[in-house]
C-alpha cells in the first residue's frame, strides 16, 4: 500500500505543468498584459472564470508599442495561411500575458474556449488553420489544460487591418 501511495504521489507530481518554463523552453517570452484601446478591460473575472477581450497579433518583443508593431494584412491577399498561423501564435502569447497578469500562476489555469476571427478575402476558407496557431501554442505550453473548445470565423475587416483577433475564456483551477 505504501508503494501504491508513493507511485500515486509521484504521478501527481509528474502531471504538474510548469507553463512558464515550457514557454521559455520554446523560445517565447510572455508579453506584458493587454492595454485596452477603448472603454473596456483586457480581462474580467467572474468566480473562477476569466473572460479575455479580443487580442491582436503583435510582432514579438514589440507588444503594445504602437500600431506600427502590429502584424497586419488580409489573409488570402496580403498574407498566406501559414503567415496568419504565426500571427495567431502571437495573439496566444498576448492572451497568456493578460491571463498571467490576472491570475499570477499560469499552472492554475485551464483554457476553456477560444473565439478566433480572421480578416480574409471572400473566397478564403482556411480560418480554422489560421486559428490553429493559437490552439497549437496553448496546447503545447498548457498540455491537457490547454485543450479547449473553439470557433474560427472569417470577417471582411478587423481593427487596424490585423489578420486575426482572438478572445479567450479560461478557468482558474483552485
Amino acid at each position: 500500500e505504501m508503494f501504491v501511495n508513493a507511485v500515486s504521489r509521484a504521478n501527481k507530481l509528474n502531471r504538474l505543468i510548469h507553463t512558464e518554463k515550457k514557454i521559455a523552453e520554446k523560445g517565447y517570452t510572455i508579453p506584458p498584459p493587454n492595454r485596452p484601446a477603448g472603454n473596456y478591460v483586457g480581462a474580467t473575472r467572474v468566480g473562477n472564470m476569466i473572460y479575455l477581450s479580443g487580442h491582436l497579433p503583435w510582432k514579438l518583443g514589440n507588444e503594445y508599442k504602437g500600431p506600427e508593431h502590429l502584424i497586419t494584412g488580409k489573409v488570402g491577399k496580403d498574407l498566406t495561411t501559414e503567415e496568419a498561423y504565426e500571427a495567431a501564435k502571437s495573439v496566444a502569447l498576448c492572451l497568456i500575458g493578460t491571463l498571467k497578469d490576472e491570475v499570477g500562476d499560469l499552472d492554475k489555469v485551464k483554457i476553456v474556449k477560444l473565439f478566433g476571427i480572421v480578416n480574409c478575402t471572400d473566397g478564403f476558407s482556411e480560418q480554422p488553420k489560421v486559428v490553429n496557431g493559437a490552439s497549437d501554442l496553448l496546447v503545447g505550453v498548457f498540455g491537457e489544460n490547454g485543450k479547449h473548445a473553439r470557433s474560427a470565423i472569417g470577417s471582411n475587416a478587423l481593427p487596424l487591418n490585423v489578420p486575426v483577433e482572438i478572445e479567450m475564456i479560461a478557468q482558474v483551477l483552485e
